[in-house]
């Protein structure tokens, strides 16, 4: 679907658009790839890796100017929505920002989307939008909402919106990895809770996810990454296994376990190999064939959260990933 096609990311100087852009070069060689976000520098960087490439394009714009965005999508099948306000101590210091980029741009995307003739958007979502308990994750379960109901606003036009949904990449910018080689030295490394689980996903399950979503998308799906599970203080034993774990307390918006599918959600969520798919509950979509797609529902009191997943990611496991890629963790 993707060879030979026009795509755009937004945010795509980010961690997702690092790994997103090379691969997808790669196995599709799409005849255009264009990287929209606000930040000259980062951009400029990027840049570099791709030298000559005529099939990539940077584009300097906010997902807050809707006439910026329709500029950047002229000619474009798809896209790939990953700019967000994501941090969650600057999202509740700074909410009115945050509302203005995850909600406000989800909003000015999908008008110019439609408007522009695109055929399939997908955004990224986050395991913070399940039952959210912080300001980052309210804006983004409102995101997630506002993409499923843009397949009633795009009507008979061909634009379709589907939803991928996912916990901790493993190495990104500003996630636990990097933070605890940081300190690894020091020989004591902040541990917020004993009893804390995180989900663990690579930036490649991320973009595979997200490239079998615009395969598989009638409208509407949020696709969830089936991955395993590690307790924070034994991410913390693989990355300094000599180091003091000091107790400093979970911080203000911050959950003890990740969840990325609700009991709320279960009604309309169904099972495959390798991924879960919530489907919408507006027009009875989740009762349609097209959008389950041979999958099979689960039980009306599911839940899928990092405390209480069948897959756990070992400490041994853990420690190879990382010496394998230790030279791109937290990098991007």
């Amino acid at each position: 679907m993707l060879i030979n096609s026009s795509i755009l990311i937004t945010g795509g100087t980010g961690s997702f658009g690092h790994a997103f852009v090379p691969m997808t070069l790669s196995k599709f060689n799409p005849r255009r790839l264009v990287i929209f976000s606000r930040d000259e520098m980062k951009q400029w960087e990027m840049a570099k890796l791709y030298g000559d490439d005529e099939r990539v394009r940077f584009f300097i714009g906010d997902v807050r100017d809707k006439d910026r965005l329709a500029r950047a999508l002229n000619g474009i099948d798809f896209v790939v929505h990953a700019a967000a306000t994501k941090i969650v101590p600057t999202a509740e210091y700074n909410p009115f920002e945050c509302v203005k980029t995850n909600v406000a741009g989800a909003m000015n995307l999908i008008d110019a989307c439609i408007d522009q003739g695109v055929k399939r958007v997908v955004a990224l979502s986050t395991d913070k939008a399940s039952s959210p308990a912080n300001l980052y994750g309210a804006t983004k379960l409102v995101s997630d909402k506002l993409f499923i109901a843009g397949n009633s606003y795009s009507g008979s036009d061909d634009t379709r919106f589907a939803v991928v949904r996912y916990g901790n990449v493993m190495g990104s910018r500003g996630s636990v990895i990097p933070y605890f080689l940081d300190l690894a030295g020091k020989g004591v490394l902040p541990i917020t809770d004993t009893r804390m689980t995180r989900f663990m996903i690579t930036l490649e399950q991320g973009v595979n996810l997200v490239w079998h979503a615009f395969e598989d998308m009638v409208g509407g799906e949020i696709y969830v990454k089936k991955i395993p599970s590690m307790k924070v203080v034994d991410i913390a034993q693989a990355v300094a296994p000599d180091a003091r774990h000091d107790l400093v307390g979970i911080r203000p918006g911050e959950k003890l376990h990740e969840q990325m599918i609700g009991s709320e959600d279960a009604l309309h969520t169904y099972d495959y190999a390798d991924y879960y798919k919530i489907l919408p509950a507006i027009h009875n979509w989740s009762q349609d064939p097209a959008r389950i797609n041979g999958g099979q529902k689960v039980a009306s009191d599911f839940t899928y959260c990092s405390d209480n997943n069948p897959d756990w990611m070992s400490i041994d496991t853990l420690r190879v990933w990382i010496e394998q890629n230790r030279d791109k963790v937290g990098k991007i």
